[in-house]
């Protein structure tokens, strides 16, 4: 199913992502689903009303139903909602966290959340992600880059603004500074907890360009609800544009418009 009309109907956040089609179809499925018991309980429900009111039964029956069919509708039910998780939720969780993107077209990123904003790490042109020092946190450098180290001196930082180019594959290692938070972008149909002292890597393929929001999705903190970031999705030439302009902002020493270049895909089981 391309298109899902019932959840665009009930005001759910518009898809921008090729993984979110999968994810939107079942979504319709199960609301459709849903619709289908909520008509067929509640008209069995008010036919029970008007069958067995006290104008026609002045007299209660103790003995009750014996018809067999409730618990077979039942078991119906039941059946039918193990053959939606088996046939259609399980395959696309298992192609979420078990098929990543590879290749040269993928780019990859950090994302690390502290209270209350998100901070973005690209590797430079050499397609490395540079050592980050604790020690080296300060509000000029948010991430405690290295830049003494050979890997990160060409390393690109951004603060709750994070930039992509549209139709590439997308894998992002989330983090976390100091408590559980969750990186969600609705749009893309991927959310991910950030979790102190473990990378975990989400994907995504966004197919249009286009401003959408990143949110914490934990609760974490009185200022919880104002952890927003920014994602843009825009054409190859604008994001190299972008990166090389941002690149000499964050103090990166190698820039000259070069497009990221993700690392080693061979690298991720070392992070899950």
């Amino acid at each position: 199913m391309t298109f899902a009309l019932l959840i665009e109907a009930l005001g759910i956040t518009p898809n921008a992502s090729q993984n979110g089609y999968p994810i939107d179809s079942m979504l319709e499925m199960l609301h459709w689903f849903m619709l289908v018991l909520f008509v067929g309980w509640g008209s069995f429900y008010a036919y029970t009303l008007w069958r067995f009111q006290q104008k026609k039964h002045p007299k209660a029956n103790y003995t009750g139903a014996t018809s067999h069919l409730p618990t077979k509708l039942e078991g119906g039910v039941l059946v039918l909602e193990v053959v939606l998780l088996m046939a259609f939720a399980a395959p696309v969780w298992s192609n979420r966290v078990d098929q990543f993107p590879t290749g040269p077209d993928v780019i990859r990123l950090h994302a690390v959340g502290e209270q209350f904003l998100w901070n973005f790490q690209y590797p430079g042109p050499d397609g490395k992600f540079g050592h980050r020092d604790p020690k080296l946190v300060s509000p000029a450098n948010s991430l405690g880059l290295d830049r003494n180290d050979p890997d990160a001196f060409d390393d690109l930082a951004s603060r709750n603004e994070m930039h992509v180019p549209v139709n590439r594959p997308i894998i992002i290692d989330t983090m976390s500074k100091d408590v559980i938070h969750d990186f969600c972008i609705p749009n893309m149909r991927v959310a991910q907890d950030a979790i102190p002292g473990t990378s975990i890597p989400v994907w995504f393929i966004p197919v249009k360009t286009g401003t959408y929001e990143i949110v914490c999705a934990q609760l974490c903190g009185n200022g919880h609800s104002a952890m927003k970031g920014t994602l843009v999705v825009e054409s190859e030439a604008d994001y190299k544009k972008w990166y090389s302009e941002t690149a000499k902002l964050s103090g990166a020493k190698v820039v000259d418009g070069q497009p990221v270049t993700a690392s080693p895909i061979s690298s991720l089981a070392q992070t899950r």
